[in-house]
Formats: C-alpha cells, sequence, structure tokens
C-alpha cells in the first residue's frame, strides 16, 4: 500500500489549500480514509475521517467547519479541502488508510507541510 499526500504549501490567514492523497496498492474502496497533522514539538493528531462510500465523514472539534474530507474512489484519491486557514493548522498533514478501524490507522501516507503565516 502507497499513500502520496500532496497540495501543502505557504499560504496566509485566512486561505484556503486543498491536500490530495493518492491510494495505490489497495482496493481504494474498501478502505477508510483520513488525515492526520503534527505540528513541530507535537504529537499527531486527528485532523479528519471518512467512511469506504463517503456516507459518514468525522471531524476533529478545532477544524469542523473549516475543513472538507472528500474522496474519489474512481480516482483512488482523498482530499482535504481546507478553508480560513489559521496559523495553528501549521503542520505536517499525513493521509491514512485502514481497511477495519475507523479513524484509520493501518498505513500512512508521507507528508505534506501545510504552513500559514498570520
Amino acid at each position: 500500500v502507497q499513500l502520496q499526500a500532496s497540495g501543502g504549501g505557504l499560504v496566509q490567514a485566512g486561505d484556503s489549500l486543498r491536500l490530495s492523497c493518492a491510494a495505490s496498492g489497495l482496493t481504494f474502496s474498501n478502505y477508510y480514509m483520513g488525515w492526520y497533522r503534527q505540528a513541530p514539538g507535537k504529537e499527531r493528531e486527528f485532523v479528519a475521517a471518512i467512511t469506504k462510500r463517503a456516507s459518514g465523514k468525522t471531524y476533529a472539534d478545532s477544524v469542523k467547519g473549516r475543513f472538507t474530507i472528500s474522496r474519489d474512489n474512481a480516482k483512488n484519491t482523498v482530499y482535504l479541502q481546507m478553508n480560513s486557514l489559521k496559523p495553528e493548522d501549521t503542520a505536517v498533514y499525513y493521509c491514512a488508510a485502514d481497511e477495519s478501524i475507523l479513524p484509520p490507522q493501518a498505513y500512512w501516507g508521507q507528508g505534506t507541510q501545510v504552513t500559514v503565516s498570520s
């Protein structure tokens, strides 16, 4: 299983970014997908997760109303639309996949850096 995250960058507070995570080596529609993040000096934390058919989504309180997770099973890709970004959203963002557990934790991507300046 390989997960390739992309879309990070340097933005200003209030801007938007969309992260993508392309999956390979798995039957994508059989996997729960999610996003986590890790800020410098902090532990990795859950951001958002989505069920296999996108019928259910869950978010951390800190991003609820600003971030939206989605998936395209035909493209084997999960997305994280991030709006109204804040400096405290600065972190390395990781996508994750799991066939059995939600939020997913079995497989991890390499991470993409998001930096939000004030």
